[in-house]
Protein backbone atom coordinates (compact mmCIF):
# COMPACT_ATOMS: atom_id res chain seq x y z
CA UNK A 1 0.00 0.00 0.00
CA UNK A 2 1.36 3.99 -1.00
CA UNK A 3 2.16 5.97 1.67
CA UNK A 4 0.53 9.01 1.42
CA UNK A 5 2.62 11.84 0.81
CA UNK A 6 3.91 13.81 3.19
CA UNK A 7 2.22 17.75 3.56
CA UNK A 8 4.46 20.64 3.77
CA UNK A 9 4.49 22.42 7.52
CA UNK A 10 3.17 25.21 6.16
CA UNK A 11 -0.10 23.41 4.80
CA UNK A 12 -0.52 21.57 8.03
CA UNK A 13 -0.19 25.08 9.67
CA UNK A 14 -2.73 26.44 7.78
CA UNK A 15 -5.09 23.96 8.54
CA UNK A 16 -5.34 23.60 12.28
CA UNK A 17 -5.93 27.22 12.26
CA UNK A 18 -8.95 27.05 9.92
CA UNK A 19 -10.41 24.19 12.43
CA UNK A 20 -9.71 26.25 15.38
CA UNK A 21 -10.94 28.92 14.17
CA UNK A 22 -14.54 27.34 12.95
CA UNK A 23 -14.19 25.26 16.36
CA UNK A 24 -14.15 28.62 18.26
CA UNK A 25 -16.43 30.36 16.17
CA UNK A 26 -18.81 27.46 16.70
CA UNK A 27 -18.31 26.20 20.59
CA UNK A 28 -16.41 29.62 21.94
CA UNK A 29 -13.06 29.77 22.88
CA UNK A 30 -12.96 28.67 26.28
CA UNK A 31 -14.39 25.58 25.10
CA UNK A 32 -12.18 24.49 22.67
CA UNK A 33 -9.15 22.23 23.40
CA UNK A 34 -6.01 21.51 21.66
CA UNK A 35 -7.12 18.17 22.01
CA UNK A 36 -10.39 18.79 20.42
CA UNK A 37 -8.60 20.57 17.60
CA UNK A 38 -6.36 17.66 16.59
CA UNK A 39 -9.02 15.03 16.96
CA UNK A 40 -11.32 16.94 14.68
CA UNK A 41 -8.26 17.19 12.14
CA UNK A 42 -7.92 13.13 12.73
CA UNK A 43 -4.00 14.03 14.20
CA UNK A 44 -2.50 14.34 17.77
CA UNK A 45 -2.31 17.04 19.89
CA UNK A 46 1.64 16.69 20.05
CA UNK A 47 1.30 17.70 16.19
CA UNK A 48 -0.56 20.44 16.87
CA UNK A 49 1.70 21.73 19.45
CA UNK A 50 4.48 21.19 17.15
CA UNK A 51 2.85 24.16 15.42
CA UNK A 52 1.83 25.88 17.54
CA UNK A 53 2.75 25.76 21.31
CA UNK A 54 -0.07 26.77 22.95
CA UNK A 55 -4.11 28.23 22.95
CA UNK A 56 -2.51 31.72 23.34
CA UNK A 57 -0.34 31.04 20.09
CA UNK A 58 -3.17 29.79 17.73
CA UNK A 59 -5.24 32.75 18.66
CA UNK A 60 -2.58 35.33 17.89
CA UNK A 61 -1.66 33.28 14.37
CA UNK A 62 -5.98 33.59 13.72
CA UNK A 63 -5.86 37.46 14.91
CA UNK A 64 -2.83 38.25 12.53
CA UNK A 65 -4.55 36.37 10.12
CA UNK A 66 -7.88 38.66 10.68
CA UNK A 67 -6.00 41.87 11.07
CA UNK A 68 -4.01 41.39 8.43
CA UNK A 69 -6.99 41.15 5.91
CA UNK A 70 -8.67 44.55 7.19
CA UNK A 71 -6.29 46.60 4.90
CA UNK A 72 -9.36 48.34 4.03
CA UNK A 73 -9.25 50.25 7.87
CA UNK A 74 -5.80 51.39 6.35
CA UNK A 75 -6.80 53.50 3.66
CA UNK A 76 -5.42 56.56 2.77
CA UNK A 77 -7.88 59.87 2.67
CA UNK A 78 -8.47 62.79 0.08
CA UNK A 79 -4.92 64.78 1.17
CA UNK A 80 -6.97 68.35 0.88
CA UNK A 81 -9.15 67.34 3.72
CA UNK A 82 -8.17 69.13 7.02
CA UNK A 83 -5.91 67.31 9.12
CA UNK A 84 -8.74 67.14 11.96
CA UNK A 85 -11.49 65.57 9.18
CA UNK A 86 -8.92 63.10 8.44
CA UNK A 87 -8.11 62.22 11.65
CA UNK A 88 -12.62 62.07 12.68
CA UNK A 89 -12.51 59.65 9.82
CA UNK A 90 -9.62 57.49 10.31
CA UNK A 91 -10.83 56.68 14.11
CA UNK A 92 -14.58 56.50 12.87
CA UNK A 93 -13.71 53.80 10.11
CA UNK A 94 -11.62 51.94 12.87
CA UNK A 95 -14.66 52.51 15.26
CA UNK A 96 -17.20 50.68 12.43
CA UNK A 97 -14.72 48.01 11.85
CA UNK A 98 -14.32 47.06 15.51
CA UNK A 99 -18.04 47.23 16.47
CA UNK A 100 -18.87 44.86 12.83
CA UNK A 101 -16.05 42.98 14.25
CA UNK A 102 -17.82 42.27 17.64
CA UNK A 103 -21.00 41.85 16.14
CA UNK A 104 -20.22 39.23 13.28
CA UNK A 105 -17.01 37.26 14.97
CA UNK A 106 -18.00 37.60 18.67
CA UNK A 107 -15.72 34.58 19.17
CA UNK A 108 -12.93 37.38 18.02
CA UNK A 109 -14.02 39.36 20.67
CA UNK A 110 -13.72 36.45 23.09
CA UNK A 111 -10.32 35.60 22.54
CA UNK A 112 -9.08 39.51 22.95
CA UNK A 113 -10.82 39.39 26.45
CA UNK A 114 -9.44 36.29 27.29
CA UNK A 115 -6.07 36.74 26.38
CA UNK A 116 -5.59 40.47 26.72
CA UNK A 117 -2.75 39.85 29.37
CA UNK A 118 -0.72 37.78 26.85
CA UNK A 119 -0.30 40.98 24.75
CA UNK A 120 -0.57 39.26 21.53
CA UNK A 121 1.92 39.97 18.93
CA UNK A 122 -0.15 40.39 16.44
CA UNK A 123 -2.28 43.50 18.32
CA UNK A 124 0.80 44.94 18.89
CA UNK A 125 1.18 45.03 14.85
CA UNK A 126 -2.41 46.40 14.73
CA UNK A 127 -1.59 49.21 17.21
CA UNK A 128 1.78 50.19 15.33
CA UNK A 129 -0.34 50.21 11.99
CA UNK A 130 -2.80 52.43 13.41
CA UNK A 131 0.19 54.82 14.87
CA UNK A 132 1.50 54.91 11.73
CA UNK A 133 -1.85 56.28 10.31
CA UNK A 134 -2.01 58.80 12.82
CA UNK A 135 2.00 60.26 12.15
CA UNK A 136 1.17 60.27 8.58
CA UNK A 137 -1.49 62.86 9.34
CA UNK A 138 -0.02 64.73 11.86
CA UNK A 139 3.30 64.90 9.43
CA UNK A 140 0.79 66.32 6.97
CA UNK A 141 -0.77 68.78 9.27
CA UNK A 142 2.68 70.01 10.06
CA UNK A 143 3.47 70.06 6.77
CA UNK A 144 0.66 72.50 6.05
CA UNK A 145 1.37 74.75 9.31
CA UNK A 146 -1.56 73.68 10.77
CA UNK A 147 0.16 71.50 13.69
CA UNK A 148 3.05 72.56 15.89
CA UNK A 149 4.46 69.08 16.34
CA UNK A 150 8.49 68.52 16.59
CA UNK A 151 7.95 64.78 16.89
CA UNK A 152 5.13 63.41 15.16
CA UNK A 153 5.87 60.06 15.97
CA UNK A 154 5.71 60.30 19.65
CA UNK A 155 2.47 62.67 19.44
CA UNK A 156 1.11 59.47 17.69
CA UNK A 157 1.77 57.16 20.16
CA UNK A 158 0.37 59.65 22.53
CA UNK A 159 -2.87 59.97 20.23
CA UNK A 160 -3.36 56.03 19.88
CA UNK A 161 -3.74 56.09 23.81
CA UNK A 162 -5.95 58.63 23.85
CA UNK A 163 -8.18 56.79 21.74
CA UNK A 164 -8.33 53.93 23.32
CA UNK A 165 -11.44 54.47 24.65
CA UNK A 166 -13.09 54.68 21.14
CA UNK A 167 -10.80 51.60 20.00
CA UNK A 168 -10.49 49.06 22.30
CA UNK A 169 -12.30 46.27 21.55
CA UNK A 170 -12.21 45.53 25.39
CA UNK A 171 -13.69 49.66 26.25
CA UNK A 172 -15.81 49.68 23.21
CA UNK A 173 -18.02 46.82 23.84
CA UNK A 174 -20.01 47.60 26.76
CA UNK A 175 -21.27 51.22 25.11
CA UNK A 176 -24.05 52.09 22.25
CA UNK A 177 -22.44 53.06 18.77
CA UNK A 178 -24.02 56.69 19.47
CA UNK A 179 -22.45 56.98 22.43
CA UNK A 180 -19.06 56.02 20.64
CA UNK A 181 -19.12 58.16 17.62
CA UNK A 182 -19.45 61.46 19.94
CA UNK A 183 -17.13 60.67 22.26
CA UNK A 184 -14.62 59.91 19.13
CA UNK A 185 -15.76 63.20 17.98
CA UNK A 186 -15.28 65.04 21.47
CA UNK A 187 -11.64 63.32 21.57
CA UNK A 188 -10.54 64.06 17.88
CA UNK A 189 -12.01 68.13 18.35
CA UNK A 190 -9.06 67.88 21.97
CA UNK A 191 -6.18 66.17 20.30
CA UNK A 192 -7.04 68.83 16.97
CA UNK A 193 -6.27 71.74 19.41
CA UNK A 194 -3.72 70.47 21.62
CA UNK A 195 -1.40 69.73 18.14
CA UNK A 196 -2.25 73.00 17.33
CA UNK A 197 -1.38 74.40 20.21
CA UNK A 198 1.52 72.80 21.19
CA UNK A 199 4.82 71.71 19.92
CA UNK A 200 4.28 68.42 21.02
Amino acid sequence: MARRPRRKAEETREDILSMAELLFRQRGFVAVSIADIASSLGMSPANVFKHFHSKVALVDAIAERHLGSATERFGSFDRNLPPKEQLLRFVLRLLDSHLNDIQENPYIFEMVLTTVQAKLEAGNRYRERIEQQLEEIIREGVSADHYKCSDPRRAAHTVADVLASVLHPVLIARDDKDTLVRRAEEIVCFVDTALQNSAC
